[in-house]
């Protein structure tokens, strides 16, 4: 889904030198997508790599969290989850 870019932000013109089959790969985007310019296809794409980025790091300390929880801790949690997922049957 294309994001869409409030007005009132600021943006910054910059040029930057691509391949040629990066350009063309933009153009392809920006047709099938669409779009107003290759700009937004630009846009939406590093949004979306930021994203993953964001949700990357998000991962790593929840992960970090848990193998740093000591194996009574550990245990504790997983009983209270094994709890929680029987209250409510059915639920994903």
């Amino acid at each position: 889904m294309p994001t869409q870019v409030k007005r009132a932000e600021r943006k910054a013109k910059k040029s930057y030198t691509l391949s040629s089959e990066s350009v063309a790969f933009l153009e392809i985007m920006r047709k099938k997508r669409r779009a107003a310019s290759v700009s937004s296809v630009l846009e939406e794409i590093l949004q979306a790599v930021r994203r993953r980025q964001e949700q990357a790091k998000i991962d790593q300390s929840v992960s970090s969290y848990y193998s740093s929880l000591s194996g009574k801790d550990a245990k504790e949690l997983n009983d209270w989850s094994e709890f929680a997922l029987g209250e409510f049957p059915g639920e994903p």
